[in-house]
């Protein structure tokens, strides 16, 4: 299996470029029920591929403006020690009881990016008291605490299961900072890269990776993330981010294995996609009314 995995690296980068989001999420789900991975070799390989090809995107960004360094400083701050736990944790586990455990929290994790995403898409339609804004963004003393807070949990969440260096960080990030969606993105990515250099090394130094199945994987995962990162800046917002609860949602219906995940997946990905195809059509249409005034 080698075309298999630069396939599946492919579709991966090509959605994190985008949206910045659901990497782990679906890579280590594939590995393990697609490719018949262990769950800690399944984790460990993906987070260490994932530090390679998102460092690409990350270059990307920061060329391209859409990266808040700042943010991603104080988010770093607590989320890589907490990686390195979330690591510990997730071998100590896996040595001690098997890989059940793991399982069951992948579960968990699942249902919470559900209510996520269903909670992330109606804020979407909601008008917010703080607009996005590609203005300068000067941190409070409260927004570092923020960052901290949210790095650290999320590492730990990372170090553990590799879900949540797209989704956790990218989702907070748009509901408590006045960021644009394609600001958001930049940044989840260039956190996420530094982030997982740190938990892949560690999860590498415990025999957690395949390096065979991660250099087919970056074969396609590179050329993915390169390409769809140049499009995140011509997406308009509201399409964006209705882009992002719908990985958001489509990622715990994976991860829960609801009954009919392998339909639900695809149909809640095309709403989705749909969706954000009706938003700008709107979006067109009400700036061709207003032209016309």
């Amino acid at each position: 299996m080698t075309w298999q995995f630069t396939l599946t690296g492919l579709l991966i980068g090509a959605l994190v470029g985008l949206t910045g989001m659901g990497g782990g999420s679906l890579m280590t789900p594939i590995l393990i029920l697609f490719f018949g991975f262990k769950p800690t070799l399944a984790v460990g390989t993906d987070i260490l591929h994932g530090a390679v090809f998102k460092s690409f995107g990350a270059v990307r960004h920061r060329k391209l403006g859409t990266v808040h360094a700042r943010i991603t400083f104080w988010m770093f701050l607590g989320s890589a020690p907490m990686s390195l736990v979330g690591v510990e944790v997730a071998t100590w586990i896996e040595h001690r009881y098997g890989s059940g455990v793991g399982d069951a929290m992948a579960k968990v994790i699942g249902a919470a990016l559900i209510l996520g995403g269903l909670g992330f898409l109606a804020k979407t339609f909601v008008k917010r008291g703080v607009l996005p804004s590609d203005a300068p963004f000067l941190l409070a003393n409260r927004d570092r605490l923020i960052c901290v807070l949210l790095g650290a949990s999320g590492g730990f969440i990372v170090g553990l299961t590799s879900v949540g260096s797209g989704t956790f960080f990218g989702l907070v990030m748009l509901l408590v900072f006045p960021l644009t969606a394609a600001k958001i993105v930049g940044t989840d990515i260039f956190h996420a890269a530094a982030l997982l250099w740190v938990a892949g090394f560690s999860h590498l130094l415990h025999g957690n990776v395949d390096l065979h199945a991660m250099f087919w994987l970056l074969l396609g995962s590179i050329p993915g993330i390169l390409f769809t990162s140049k499009l995140t800046v011509r997406v308009p917002d509201g399409a964006l981010r209705v882009g992002l609860g719908t990985v958001l949602l489509a990622s715990g219906i994976r991860l829960l294995e609801t009954p009919h995940y392998e339909i639900l997946v695809p149909v809640v990905l095309v709403l989705g996609a749909s969706g954000a195809v009706l938003i700008q059509f709107r979006l067109i249409q009400a700036r061709r009314a207003a032209a016309e005034v």
